[in-house]
C-alpha cells in the first residue's frame, strides 16, 4: 500500500504513522505500542527526568524489537544530559523542537541517529533543512500542546513547506482518521504524526480523567492561547477561564506566568485535575469518541485510509 514510501523506508516501519512524542502521554507503553503496530512510537523527554527517560528508553526496548524513537524539546534544561543517555542507549531516532536544529544535529548523526525537526513554518522548515535534518515534520495551528505562533493551519502548511524542500516531509495538526491520512497525503506530505488520537488510547501514560474529557471535546472546546510566553492549545475548562478573564483586564506577562505557575500541564494531563490543569490537545479532539488500545487503532486507521482512498477513486471513475 506504501511501497516506495521515504518515511517507512527512512525509519525501516510498516506505515508512514508517527505518534507524537507528547509531554506526560508519550511513555514507553505507547511508544512500544505503536512501534509493534507497524507505526513509529517516540518517547517524549519533555516530562521525563533524565534518569527516567532513560528508564523509559530501556523499558521500550523491552517491549519492542521494532525502531522507535525520542522526542527531544531543544529547550530542555538538562538537553546535553539528555543527548549523552539517547545516544548511549543506542536510540535510532530523534525527533527535536522548540529550538535550533543545527546544534545537535550532526552530533546525533554521527552516532548513527536519524533526525527530524518539527517546524510550523516554511521558513523553520527550510533552516532545518539547512542544518542537515533527514526529515521535517510540519505542524499545523490546529494542533494540540504548544504551536507556532503564526496560526497557519495544515491544509495550507503543507503543500507550502512541500514545494520548499527536498526532503520527506511529515504532516501534523488536525489529523486523527485514516481520511484524514489520505488528505495529508494528497496534499504532498510523505507521512504524518498523530498526537491527539494516540492521547485516547489504553497505553497513553496520561491520566484517564484527562482522557474521558478529550473524548467528551467537541467543535469549539479548544483554544490557542498564552502567546507571549509559548502558544498551547487548551481545553477551556476553568483554569482557561481565568486565563481569558485575566486578558480582558490587559496583564503584563509576568501576571500571566503568575496565574500559570507551574506543573499546571502535569496536574491536568497526569495527574487528572481537570479543574486546575492545562488540558492539552488538538482541534481533532472533536472527532475522537473512544478510548481505544493501539493494537485496534491501528487497523482502525489503515482501514479508514483505504475506504476513503476508494471512496475517492471511485469518484474520479
Amino acid at each position: 500500500m506504501w511501497a516506495n514510501n521515504k518515511i517507512t523506508e527512512l525509519f525501516g516501519i510498516k506505515y508512514p504513522i508517527i505518534q507524537g512524542g507528547m509531554i506526560w502521554a508519550s511513555g514507553w507503553r505507547l511508544a512500544s505500542a505503536v512501534s509493534n503496530a507497524g507505526g513509529l512510537g517516540l518517547l517524549g523527554a519533555g516530562s521525563m527526568y533524565p534518569e527516567v527517560l532513560r528508564e523509559h528508553i530501556q523499558k521500550c526496548k523491552a517491549a519492542t524489537d521494532k525502531p522507535f524513537g525520542v522526542n527531544v524539546p531543544m529547550l530542555y534544561p538538562s538537553i546535553e544530559e539528555i543527548i549523552e543517555i539517547i545516544i548511549k542507549e543506542g536510540v535510532q531516532m530523534v525527533f527535536t523542537s522548540a529550538g535550533n536544529p543545527k546544534i545537535w544535529t550532526s552530533h546525533l548523526q554521527s552516532h548513527g541517529i536519524k533526525v527530524v525537526h518539527v517546524v510550523s513554518s516554511t521558513k523553520f522548515a527550510l533552516k532545518a533543512q539547512a542544518a542537515g535534518v533527514d526529515a521535517i515534520v510540519a505542524e499545523g495551528f490546529e494542533a494540540g500542546g504548544h504551536n507556532g505562533r503564526e496560526e497557519t493551519t495544515t491544509f495550507t502548511l503543507i503543500p507550502m513547506v512541500k514545494q520548499a524542500i527536498e526532503i520527506p516531509l511529515i504532516a501534523a495538526g488536525g489529523i486523527g482518521t485514516g481520511s484524514g491520512i489520505l488528505a495529508a497525503e494528497a496534499l504532498g506530505a510523505d507521512g504524518v504524526q498523530l498526537g491527539s488520537r494516540f492521547v485516547a488510547t489504553i497505553e497513553a501514560s496520561s491520566h484517564m480523567a484527562f482522557k474521558e474529557q478529550v473524548v467528551e471535546a467537541g467543535e469549539g472546546d479548544t483554544q490557542l492561547t498564552l502567546k507571549e510566553l509559548a502558544p498551547v492549545r487548551l481545553i477551556k475548562n476553568d483554569f482557561y477561564n481565568r486565563l481569558e478573564a485575566l486578558y480582558k483586564t490587559g496583564p503584563t506577562i509576568d501576571e500571566l506566568k503568575v496565574l500559570l505557575g507551574r506543573a499546571r500541564a502535569k496536574k491536568g494531563m497526569f495527574e487528572g485535575d481537570l479543574v486546575e490543569g492545562e488540558l492539552e490537545i488538538g482541534q481533532i479532539a472533536g472527532l475522537i469518541d473512544d478510548i481505544v488500545a493501539v493494537e485496534d487503532l491501528m487497523p482502525r486507521l489503515i482501514k479508514e485510509y483505504r475506504r476513503a482512498k476508494q471512496r475517492i477513486c471511485s469518484s474520479l471513475d
